[in-house]
């Protein structure tokens, strides 16, 4: 074996294939109890491992200065990311999302791999025994189990226009096409769009579908209705309706991890024809690692709100031009 290949090998292949190996073993649905992808042990421990073998296994030349030591383990992260897109082992909206921790934790270990090889005993027990961290941690993980909080999401919008056109564009939502659907991080994500809002009456008890492509459908009932002034519904999405294709598995609303549970508009008169309508919801979520998810969870749920609520002030302002 040359230098090259060598180079190669040490630098790549081999933090690459751990890895690799460690996504799949946790994929293994016999050891689910044991091991899960949506757990600090993978997220953090795993980019952290593969920075410090990249910077420890590496020649001095590639990690004689700190930026180098730091920024070097990006290389098998991100080879790691393509081949994981490549042949469909994550999806995009997921692997965009653990980027900044795994790259953050991937430069933490390599600087930790150059200490480690500085000091003068033989480390190389030491850095096998880091490589087992994660088989150890996340049975303890596992065993600990994940942490259910809840969170909300608000979002307002000003409008220029009379209640009764703000209103009924808050109740019932007409067919929005794609040119007016603006949500950027939703899109970013490859998130389902808002395609239109159904309501049957207006009242407690009323039923109201918030329907999305790809086959997502948020089921509400009317909870408190105080005509032009506020509405609030419980939200469910049932995913069993929505198809495996819609949404990659660990963001499935209603699923293991997320869920919305209720949302509220309130129309606030600011002064003539001037209004305020604020849009609350509240979600949960159900993981190891909620202080990052819920940032992630939070701005996707703004998103969406805000663009809907602009949305719903161009239609009420434009009918109350026409009308």
């Amino acid at each position: 074996m040359n230098i090259k290949q060598k180079t190669l090998l040490y630098l790549i292949g081999i933090p690459v294939a751990y890895a690799l190996a460690l996504r799949l073993l946790y994929k293994i649905p016999r050891l689910e109890g044991i091991f899960s992808l949506m757990s600090i042990s993978f997220l953090f421990f795993v980019p952290f491992i593969v920075g410090t073998l990249t910077t420890y296994l590496a020649s001095e030349n590639f990690t004689n200065t700190k930026l180098k030591a730091a920024f070097l383990p990006w290389i098998p992260i991100l080879i790691f990311f393509f081949v994981t897109f490549l042949f469909a082992i994550e999806g995009w909206p997921c692997l965009l999302m653990i980027a900044p921790i795994f790259l953050i934790a991937a430069s933490i270990g390599g600087r930790y791999g150059v200490n480690l090889k500085k000091r003068d005993k033989d480390n190389r027990l030491q850095l096998s025994a880091l490589t087992v961290l994660p088989f150890l941690i996340s049975p303890v993980e596992q065993m600990i189990g994940a942490h259910t909080s809840e969170y909300k999401a608000y979002t307002y919008i000003d409008i220029k226009a009379p209640a009764e056109k703000i209103w009924s564009n808050v109740t019932r939502v007409r067919e929005i096409s794609e040119k007016e659907d603006q949500g950027y991080l939703t899109h970013l994500l490859n998130f389902p769009r808002p395609v239109k809002a159904e309501l049957n009456y207006e009242g407690v008890g009323a039923y109201r579908a918030a329907i999305f492509t790809n086959g997502l459908v948020f089921h509400e009932t009317v909870t408190e209705y105080i005509p032009l002034k506020k509405m609030s519904f419980t939200i469910k999405a049932l995913p069993h309706e929505i198809p495996l294709t819609t949404m990659d598995e660990h963001l499935v609303v209603g699923g293991k991890y997320f869920d919305v549970l209720n949302g509220t508009y309130e129309l606030e008169k600011l002064g003539n024809n001037s209004y305020r309508l604020h849009l609350f919801s509240n979600f949960k979520l159900t993981t190891t690692f909620n202080f990052y998810a819920s940032w992630w969870t939070k701005n996707i749920m703004k998103d969406i709100q805000n663009n809907i609520l602009q949305i719903e002030k161009q239609r009420a302002e434009a009918d109350s031009v026409t009308k």
